[in-house]
């Protein structure tokens, strides 16, 4: 069944709009289908995945569209949805534009220059040159611009693996286990989650397996004081709270009301009764000093450039800037300094971002050695070995998706040291 002729028109709309690049694709879409109640889940899927198409693939869509008759954006809009849910879904096409269409879709896209072919913006493709060659960049980019999959972190305080992925069986829901996460799963198809009792009893969140390795380096445990620093909506703080079995007390830290807000209904369907969300104004709050020299372990999730999740959120390569980033550093290295002051001698600092720049991520770590003689890296392998996660690892936890199938993230490990 064709999707009206009105779908395209709309999807063309809204990416007029996203292309701005103003602010999020995520809210503007949300923000018209709240303007839309009428459009069903099908128009919405569409016009949804037809506009991430084109913001994966932007680069090459732009190219493209510059060839045939009538608006450019138009013609990327129809790159986007025939990508998306085939050019035969399209209704209200003339038979010049899907003569162009087939065309079009049929270009050996191994033929077009690097650059074009990444989908990345020339900074951040010269970058990854730089570190990784254009081979390894190349494949890098196109992992990056396939979506992600869907990944789910089972509450082990109310359910096993086992169990979770027998109910989603009988849903019928078919899952995996995830290869290093022991409490992930990978649903095969991407379902709607929100009405099963699975999820709203809190037996399942969704997490990408990456992100619950974060949780699981942190290492908390039983009866510990632990500190999610930067918790945002608390996907990882709902993880460390299960990883402590519902025992000691979890601090979740943010500046943003709004975010901890998202918080609440998800730890009250999670069981834990060990949270306890806290605003803070900065990361030198008064609420921080307080808890000096008391934490066992604190994991910094810093605010970064997000490059790690273009799967998720393809509109990041195109509105993050060298400048911006170059900001971004600044943060990182006040914030984790920050975050060390609460952690006692003996006690763990772990720093995360979910980048793949160095400057985001070992520069962070040297400045803040060579700025704190009572901190020791712990390798990454060792931290690993402890965890039992059977991960190749050296200093660090790097993961990719072309290597790794999680988004991109970076995370190390210190020991706080007694100073003579």
């Amino acid at each position: 069944m064709r999707l009206p002729p009105a779908i395209v028109t709309s999807t063309e709309e809204i990416l007029r709009d996203i292309l701005r690049f103003t602010g999020p694709a995520d809210g503007t879409l949300s923000r018209f289908f709240r303007e839309h109640p009428k459009l069903g889940s099908r128009e919405r899927g569409a016009i949804a995945e037809g506009i991430y198409g084109v913001l994966r693939n932007k680069s090459v869509y732009t190219s493209f569209s510059e060839s045939g008759n009538g608006p450019t954006m138009r013609r990327m809009t129809l790159l986007g949805l025939a990508g998306a849910v085939g050019a035969d879904s399209l209704g209200g096409l003339s038979e010049e534009e899907t003569a162009w269409l087939e065309h079009t879709m049929q270009i050996d896209r191994t033929l077009l220059p690097p650059l074009m072919r990444s989908n990345l913006p020339q900074w951040l493709f010269d970058k990854l040159v730089a570190r990784e060659g254009e081979e390894g960049a190349l494949a890098l980019a196109a992992a990056l611009n396939e979506p992600a999959p869907l990944d789910l972190r089972v509450n082990v305080i109310k359910a096993s693996r086992e169990e979770v992925m027998t109910a989603l069986a009988e849903a019928p829901i078919l899952a995996e286990v995830t290869p290093f996460s022991p409490v992930g799963l990978r649903v095969l198809k991407k379902p709607a989650l929100q009405n099963l009792p699975l999820f709203r009893d809190g037996l399942i969140e969704v997490q990408d397996e990456g992100s619950q390795l974060l949780a699981q380096i942190v290492g908390a445990k039983r009866g510990e004081m632990v500190v999610d620093f930067c918790a945002g909506a608390g996907g990882k703080t709902l993880a460390l709270g299960a990883a402590m079995r519902n025992t000691g007390r979890l601090y979740a830290f943010d500046i943003s009301e709004k975010r901890l807000a998202k918080l609440k209904p998800r730890l009250a369907r999670s069981g834990l009764s060990n949270v306890h969300p806290v605003l803070i104004a900065h990361e030198n709050d008064a609420k921080i000093k307080r808890l000096a020299g008391k934490i066992d372990r604190v994991l910094v999730d810093a605010p970064c450039s997000g490059l790690g999740t273009l799967r998720r959120n393809p509109d990041v390569k195109w509105r993050q800037t060298l400048v911006g980033v170059a900001e971004l550093n600044v943060k990182q290295i006040s914030i984790l300094a920050g975050a060390a002051r609460m952690v006692k001698t003996g006690g763990r600092l772990v720093y995360a971002t979910c980048s793949l720049l160095d400057e985001e991520n070992e520069a962070i770590v040297t400045a803040f050695l060579a700025a704190h003689a009572d901190f020791v890296l712990v390798p990454m392998k060792s931290v690993l070995a402890e965890q039992r996660v059977e991960l190749e690892m050296q200093d660090y936890l790097k993961l990719t998706p072309s290597q790794h199938q999680t988004d991109g993230f970076f995370a190390a490990v210190f020991e706080r040291i007694k100073t003579v």
